[in-house]
């Protein structure tokens, strides 16, 4: 592939900035910037909201299990502080590499991947691009090989290429762990669903991470409309989702095929 279409189709494929928030000064010792939680799983519920059954094997139950850095700075592939350190309630303990491509659709392949290697599933480690290309993960793959394949999707494959893989959630309601709220093209988006709970009176709540541009330390966000329920997110009948530094409407929560 000519390198001038590769760079086109690399621009066209990731996050853009939608908003552009100014960036506090970054202090790792200050205690506002130390995490208490080890994993996904300890980031606490609200009172009343529980969180329901998950398989042992499920990717669901996977996401819980993610670790947590001990700090609150989110760091570029480059290793220097993101500009914007406001939008992150937490650092998910897991690399970014040292290339600009892991940003925010890669960081949800790279997730859904990771699950999938470590299940051993090999054959359902599958992406493809605009052209309907398919990158498959070849079965024996050391980690080598897979972080290598890894940022051959992350080259070829991004927001548009993965909002057509991926199925819709025709009811918002129904919105689960493992789900992404996406929206494909350029400027485009995509965000994790790392945790759901709900309470006896019906309502649910969501957890969200994500990557962004350039790449950087994939963290759970806060919740900028709702500073008390934050970093949780409510299933509500507002039109939109505001996150921290993106904008979704209802119509962008998708879930991946079944195997």
């Amino acid at each position: 592939m000519p390198l001038l279409y590769l760079l086109f189709m690399i621009a066209f494929t990731s996050c853009n900035n939608y908003k552009k928030l100014p960036a506090p000064a970054v202090d790792n010792n200050v205690p506002g910037n130390i995490n208490p939680y080890a994993t996904i799983a300890d980031i606490p519920l609200p009172p009343g909201f529980k969180r329901p059954h998950t398989d042992a094997g499920s990717f669901a139950a996977w996401l819980l299990r993610l670790p947590l850095k001990k700090n609150k700075t989110v760091y570029t592939y480059n290793g220097l502080p993101k500009r914007n350190q406001s939008a992150q309630f937490a650092v998910i303990d897991i690399s970014v590499g040292d290339k600009d491509l892991q940003q925010c659709a890669d960081a949800v392949m790279r997730l859904r991947a990771e699950y999938l290697y470590s299940q051993k599933k090999n054959n359902c480690i599958d992406f493809s691009d605009n052209n309907h290309t398919h990158y498959r993960l070849a079965n024996g793959a050391d980690r080598n090989v897979f972080n290598q394949y890894l940022e051959k999707v992350f080259s070829y494959c991004g927001t548009a290429s993965l909002d057509k893989q991926l199925l819709t959630v025709n009811d918002f309601r129904q919105i689960a762990a493992g789900d992404v709220l996406i929206k494909g093209g350029s400027p485009g988006h995509a965000m994790q669903v790392m945790d759901i709970a709900v309470n006896k009176e019906g309502k649910k709540i969501y957890l969200l991470a994500q990557s962004y541009m350039p790449a950087q330390d994939m963290h759970v966000v806060i919740n900028p409309v709702n500073s008390q329920l934050s970093p949780w997110y409510e299933v509500n009948e507002q039109a939109a989702i505001e996150t921290p530094e993106w904008v979704f409407k209802k119509n962008a929560c998708k879930k991946w095929p079944s195997y």
